[in-house]
């Protein structure tokens, strides 16, 4: 989240800043400037009266403590006593209240954000590769993945209803071959720490990097027992797991109310996690097939750095994601997305988008994304620059490195051939026992 003190100082900017997303950006910060003065003086004015209190006390402890004097300062303080009670309450209440608000407000764009109001002002910053040329129409994912018996949707809807796929077969190894060649990528050539964390997550992990509040309907959650009425609403969060949509949850929370000391920056991650999504607001023809599903498979990379560092490794979580196409040899476009298009989190993203012959349009199959301090704000995850110096605000990123079953589908699209078969391309055949090419079962 924004930090509150720079918002209230510096409200004109922090407006301007937030409407290149669009009007509708900036409409919190209206109930927030109203508040925060509220907030402010209700402090001050209850840490005058515990000052007063504490001169007050230490004078008493003087007196004679059957004087009126004695008494009268007695009562005097009772009445304070009231007064401070009242100002907690109001400065607890205000202070929930403005921290509430703060959560829904997205984060200010970068200046090299390109301006514009939504995907069709994304500005293309890079081309790899040619289009795939055929002799033949291409057919689309479903299609061929149902020919070759390695796709299975009817069974999938049958276990566990509609938008959920069994991979079968040369299908299913595909699937751990592209995990293993992107993890093997990360880890052994471009320096990333390997993890392999829970996908199951406390709210206050969904909440660090900005899943929550915003989009809990696109959450999937869990409860390990029933609960009674009267339960503390501790009790109820503690009760909870959530589904992570991504590695960057469960990652980027590895560090959550931690310190890194001077020397331990940038850090660097690669994840593998079974991702879960409701897409409650998918429709048409991303319902069909791999594109949109409740349960998919990603590699997430997580880089932490000092505020000064970001930009760069932002060109540098890009290049390594880029790097997974540009391996399997498929041909990709990287948009700068603009500030209209922007995820809430992010100052600056890159989306790489890959072309699907099936439906001659390309597609995103990562989005590298630097948050600045905006999660690490939430998550309390900060750094030193010095030894037991001040600690101050970590700047986080992440991007998929790739999400694996776009990944199969731009495989299958693109390395199809006219008898239906798919070739399966030269660095995925090591992790496939040699295996040149996919034909009907």
């Amino acid at each position: 989240m924004l930090d509150l003190r720079w918002v209230t100082e510096n409200l004109d900017e922090a407006r301007t800043m937030l409407a290149r997303r669009g009007p509708a950006a900036a409409a919190t910060l209206d109930r927030i400037a109203a508040l925060a003065p509220q907030r402010s003086r209700a402090i001050t004015e209850l840490e005058q009266l515990r000052a007063a209190r504490n001169e007050a006390s230490a004078a008493m402890a003087k007196l004679d403590k059957k004087s009126e004097e004695f008494a009268a300062r007695r009562d005097a303080l009772r009445t304070s006593g009231d007064r401070v009670k009242e100002l907690e309450v109001l400065s607890r209440t205000l202070e929930d209240e403005v921290a509430e608000l703060l959560l829904e407000v997205p984060n200010v764009p970068h200046e090299s954000t390109p301006d514009g109001r939504g995907e069709h002002d994304n500005v293309v910053v890079k081309v790899w590769g040619d289009r795939p040329a055929f002799g033949f129409a291409p057919k689309d994912h479903h299609d061929l993945g149902v020919a070759l018996g390695i796709l299975d949707f009817e069974r999938a809807a049958k276990i566990s209803g509609a938008r959920f796929t069994v991979l079968v077969g040369a299908g299913a190894r595909l699937e751990r071959a592209l995990l293993q060649l992107m993890m093997d990528l990360h880890a052994d050539h471009h320096g990333y720490t390997e993890v392999w964390p829970p996908a199951m997550v406390l709210r206050s992990a969904m909440r660090g990097t900005g899943q929550l509040p915003k989009f809990a309907s696109d959450m999937f959650r869990t409860e390990r027992a029933a609960l009674s009425a009267d339960v503390s609403p501790e009790e109820a969060e503690a009760n909870e797991l959530w589904l992570a949509p991504t590695a960057e949850v469960p990652v980027t929370n590895l560090h959550s109310d931690e310190i890194f000391e001077p020397g331990e920056l940038p850090r660097a991650y690669a994840a593998y996690t079974p991702c879960f999504r409701a897409e409650a607001g998918s429709y048409g023809r991303d319902t069909r097939g791999l594109i949109r599903q409740h349960q998919f498979d990603k590699v997430e990379l997580v880089r932490f750095c000092r505020p000064d560092e970001g930009l760069a490794q932002l060109e540098l979580l890009r290049g390594h994601a880029e790097r997974v196409l540009e391996v399997l040899g498929l041909h990709y476009r990287t948009v700068a997305l603009c500030a209209g298009d922007l995820g809430a989190n992010a100052r600056k993203c890159y989306d790489l988008e890959v072309f699907l012959p099936g439906q001659d349009a390309y597609r995103e199959i990562s989005s590298c994304s630097w948050f600045g301090d905006f999660q690490a704000r939430r998550a309390r995850i900060r750094h030193r620059e010095e030894p037991k110096g001040k600690p101050l605000l970590v700047n986080t990123l992440n991007g998929s490195g790739l999400a694996l079953g776009r990944t199969l589908v731009a495989v299958l699209e693109q390395y199809q051939q006219d008898d239906g078969s798919v070739v399966v391309p030269a660095a995925l055949r090591p992790y496939m026992g040699g295996l040149e090419r996919i034909t009907p079962r």
